[in-house]
């Protein structure tokens, strides 16, 4: 339905769309599709979620502000995203309904690596194109285009599963206002001296042909050999291996010294070998130069390094590679060592390897490895235990490389984003994850920001050449470098910095782009108007309230938001955050596009065939071999496609799931278990507005009403499970506050109140117990549908119009009151009386469905009561025993009087007789039970023959024992079962 806003607000109409018309009869069954169209176009054409800064910063309302992690642009939502949107829409609508001016703010992640590998993937699939045959601006087109097309589609997803948000506050990482406030803090960041240019070992992807962050690479442990699937290798590359080879002296090359490594090929850079001082072994040849086998000019010296050697280690002697591992760039720092890189940007060998040059990295493993073998250098391969780093969005196999890049100082920042958890001003949920926070903001390393992409935040510095001055500028030297937030800015600086006329001055601007994460970095401030300080937003809405994300982005993005925030605002972006568990598929294994489990949440919404899931799997670009498994777990977890749900109730359910603690491991049945939950309301209130007529003007107090049991029960758990709700809500306990509001519309609600208020509507019945009920009724849907409106707000909408008294509501549910705990209401008294009241009623029942008694016999029943006190209040409610136990007659005395009865012990003080007498055949009854006994006592022996195993209580798996256990108290009848031993022995 969101075309009908977007056209209506293309011609300035969008104010003119109607309320959705609720005044035709209620369907027979809850239709999701039918009951959540139309009502988010009039929500947003209402400005309901638009949030006014005025009435904030004119005291008239509190502000609670909350931030979308926005999604890539690189295809469309899953069913993990929809549990962000089901936590953090419940939590404004919430904040909103309880007077806050609430804004959530959308937008949209330009994805630099991930788009670009997206859009690269689709080139080369469809058109048999790369990037570098487009250049960079056809390319940097095309994948606006991109953009343009899935943005939309994910935004359109928030709609559909009703997220409240402030459309007039929509961004895009890379739309103009956030590039502008980029660049103006990347400008900030490098005045302080905060951002750095340096040469450095970085992360270097072959694959993307990019560095990425220390963060962004995973360490796979190898424990033996294997071979690892590596991009542009058709075989496994084979790891684990610890290859010994030697180096001969320059002087007499019948001596040598042994050295080991991981990666053989990296020896074509090797500048020196290693010794410790100390050790005698290696003292007389520190100095000596060695013969390099393949680059006969390299120079090669020994050296000693007492902080690299462990002599106690192999051979005590350790080539030094200082531009392809970070240990022996330390000692190359040291030791003044020369930096030979070997690589090409494409993981291929450059000119520095010799007769290797144009062999890609790991052919070239092999090549130098049998090369050595045959001159007789290498001197064995043992197995090795090691950790391989492993490119996040690639899988490729990182490469340590020096590069010149663009560095974000860590130290101090880092601190103070510490400090802030340690003091308290800043709170993380669960707490659990602060010695995670601890770890890494103790210990954190300078942030390599440069990325070698074309997608992204173009970098803001400009290397200068001046002539007559700087004819030759070095890229490594950060004095040659202008840094401004435009070319015609960088120009100034470089006129005065170089005292020289434009004409002498030639200004190239860096051809990377900044990190994702630096741009994702000051999203509580750009999306609010920052670097204007005197944005209204700014001042009305920052910081923030909650950051509420997933635990694998911590580091990612909370941490950049809270250390970015602290430098360039001197404030922290936000209060709280409160971090959820991941959504994973019913194996267990999180959803990602790269493995084919993504469940969009439009499929689970509207359903799905199969076919059409088997499709989307086919057109994708992910590797065959992963299409295949994709499509073998669909076969298997969804054989007749996905059901129909509703947007109401994926929401629900994961936020059911909250409460069980741990990863979710989404499963399709337990969404459609809460669609029949959403039908339960459904009819429950259909049921219910039979009762209320439809000029119905609620009292408002109904204290002064003729109120029955059922009613001050009913009341009394409202108010109890409206406190539970908002303490959720605050405490930041979702799952519970679900359950809780589960058990008041199914069985407080439906199961006993609708039912016990029955008689109240019988033409015989008192006035004053039918207005009493009638207005305890109405109060109940009202204030239950706007508990529920945070979890279910199409549903709940759509039952809140068809409420009567519109006096008594709000325009739209959306903007009702939240309710609050009323203490008058509360009664602790009450449930423990109806506890005893419902034991009898299931007693009752039991022996009804034990006897098979048919529905259209009404036993009378007799309570034997031997409490004064319990006596009282069962005399006082036998109506209500009768009219949900739905039997004949009741009563309650001190003895028996009824004959041919069935007793049934509720407790030690109470019990209950039924008169069964000319509504069953004893005879058969009693065999029935005989024949269930034995049933019983025969499962009873041979779950006690498996207990008594030898060594059961230390072999047995404790799931297996607590089976058995449960198995003997399930089949562990009462003395000949109650109810044979109370069998009449006549009819």
């Amino acid at each position: 339905t969101w075309g009908l806003y977007k056209l209506m607000e293309a011609k300035g109409l969008a104010h003119l769309i109607p309320k959705k018309d609720v005044t035709h009869p209620m369907e027979a069954t809850y239709e999701p599709v039918k009951v959540e169209a139309g009502w988010y176009d009039w929500w947003v054409s209402k400005g309901f979620f638009h949030a006014n800064p005025d009435k904030v910063l004119s005291k008239e309302k509190k502000p609670f502000t909350i931030l979308i992690p926005p999604p890539n642009v690189t295809g469309s939502l899953h069913a993990g995203h929809a549990l962000f949107i089901a936590i953090q829409d419940a939590v404004t609508r919430y904040k909103r309904m309880s007077g806050y001016e609430a804004l959530w703010i959308p937008g949209t992640d330009h994805a630099g690596i991930a788009t670009q590998t997206v859009v690269e993937k689709t080139l080369t699939k469809t058109e048999k194109l790369s990037r570098h045959d487009l250049g960079r601006e056809k390319f940097i087109e095309r994948v606006w285009e991109w953009k343009k097309n899935y943005g939309e589609r994910i935004l359109n997803q928030f709609k559909v599963m009703g997220c409240s948000l402030d459309w007039d506050r929509c961004f895009f990482t890379l739309d103009e206002t956030r590039s502008k406030a980029v660049n103006e803090a990347f400008c900030i960041m490098a005045n302080k001296g905060i951002i750095f240019r340096n040469s450095r070992i970085v992360n270097w992807c072959s694959a993307l042909r990019t560095c990425i962050s220390d963060i962004e690479v995973e360490h796979l442990e190898i424990k033996e050999p294997t071979r690892l699937k590596v991009p542009g290798y058709t075989e496994g590359i084979e790891v684990g291996y610890l290859t010994h080879f030697a180096y001969k002296l320059k002087e007499d090359p019948s001596k040598e010294i042994v050295v080991a490594t991981t990666r053989l090929e990296t020896m074509l850079g090797d500048v020196a070998v290693a010794v410790h001082p100390d050790d005698k072994r290696y003292q007389e040849l520190i100095g000596k130069e060695l013969i390099h086998p393949f680059i006969k000019d390299r120079k090669i010296k020994i050296i000693a390094d007492k902080i690299l050697v462990n002599m106690e280690f192999g051979t005590g002697a350790v080539k030094v590679t200082p531009a392809h591992d970070p240990n022996d760039y330390m000692c190359g720092e040291r030791n003044k060592l020369e930096q030979i890189n070997i690589l090409n940007d494409d993981g291929t060998i450059n000119e520095n390897g010799g007769e290797f040059k144009g062999m890609k990295r790991f052919d070239a493993r092999k090549a130098v490895f049998f090369a050595l073998e045959k001159m007789g250098q290498i001197k064995g391969r043992t197995k090795n235990v090691m950790a391989i780093a492993i490119c996040q969005r690639s899988g490729d196999i990182i490469e340590p490389m020096i590069k010149p890049q663009w560095f974000v100082r860590g130290a101090e920042m880092g601190k103070r984003a510490a400090d802030a958890v340690r003091e308290k001003a800043l709170k993380i949920i669960p707490e659990t994850h602060e010695k995670i926070w601890f770890q890494f903001m103790d210990n954190i390393r300078d942030w390599c920001i440069s990325r070698q992409l074309w997608w992204g935040h173009r970098i803001p510095a400009y290397l200068c050449t001046v002539k007559g001055v700087l004819e030759n500028p070095d890229s490594n030297k950060q004095e040659h470098w202008v840094i401004a937030p435009s070319k015609e800015a960088a120009m100034e600086v470089a006129k005065k910095r170089f005292g020289v006329t434009e004409d002498k001055i030639s200004l190239e601007q860096d051809p990377d782009v900044l990190d994702t994460w630096f741009s994702s970095g000051i999203l509580p401030l750009s999306s609010l108007g920052w670097p204007n300080l005197d944005h209204k937003d700014l001042k009305a809405f920052f910081p923030t309230d909650l950051l509420e994300t997933g635990t694998d982005i911590l580091f990612f993005w909370v941490a950049r938001m809270v250390m970015m925030s602290l430098t360039l605002y001197d404030k922290l972006p936000f209060s709280t955050v409160f971090l959820h568990n991941l959504v994973k598929d019913a194996q267990g294994q999180k959803m990602s596009k790269s493995k084919g489990n993504v469940i969009d949440p439009l499929e689970i919404i509207s359903g799905c065939p199969q076919e059409t899931l088997i499709k989307r799997l086919k057109e994708s670009t992910l590797p065959q071999k992963e299409i295949d498994r994709g499509m073998n777990v669909t076969k298997k977890e969804f054989p007749d496609g996905i059901p129909q749900c509703s947007s109401d109730s994926l929401r629900f359910s994961l936020l059911v799931y909250m409460s069980q603690g741990g990863n979710i491991n989404l499963d399709i049945k337990r969404v459609v278990g809460y669609r029949h939950f959403c039908n339960k309301i459904w009819n429950a209130v259909k049921f219910a507005l039979m009762y209320i007529p439809p000029d119905f003007k609620p009292l408002p107090d109904l204290s002064k009403l003729n109120l029955s049991f059922a009613d001050r029960w009913m009341l009394s758990n409202l108010t109890e499970v409206t406190k539970k709700i908002i303490d959720g809500f605050e405490n930041y306990n979702f799952g519970e506050a679900a359950n809780a509001l589960y058990d008041l519309w199914l069985h407080k609600l439906c199961d006993i109140y609708l039912e016990a208020i029955k008689p109240a509507f019988h033409s015989k019945a008192d006035p004053t117990i039918t207005l009493a009920a009638v207005n305890t009724l109405y109060k109940c849907l009202n204030q239950i549908l706007r508990l529920t409106h945070p979890f279910m707000p199409f549903l709940t909408e759509e039952l809140y119009q068809r409420l009567p008294a519109p006096e008594a509501k709000a325009e739209s549910i959306c903007i009702a009151s939240f309710p609050a705990f009323e203490p008058a209401l509360f009664d602790p008294n009450i449930e423990e009386n109806m506890t005893l009241v419902m034991n009898i009623i299931e007693h009752v029942r039991s022996m009804i469905a034990t006897l098979n008694i048919p529905s259209k016999f009404k036993p009378k029943m007799q309570v034997h009561c031997r409490d004064p006190a319990k006596f009282g209040i069962i005399a006082l409610n036998t109506g209500f025993i009768t009219t949900l136990a739905k039997i004949g007659d009741s009563e309650v005395g001190k003895d028996k009087t009824l004959d041919g009865c069935i007793m049934s012990v509720v407790n030690p003080a109470v019990d209950v007789y039924l008169q069964v007498k000319g509504i069953i055949d004893p005879k058969v009854e009693i065999a029935r039970l005989e024949k269930k006994i034995k049933q019983l006592e025969d499962m009873a022996m041979k779950t006690k023959k498996k207990m008594e195993i030898k060594d059961y209580d230390t072999k047995v798996p404790e799931d297996v024992k607590q089976k058995n256990k449960d198995c003997l108290l399930y089949t562990s009848p009462s003395p000949r079962d109650a109810t044979l031993s109370r069998m009449p022995s006549s009819a």
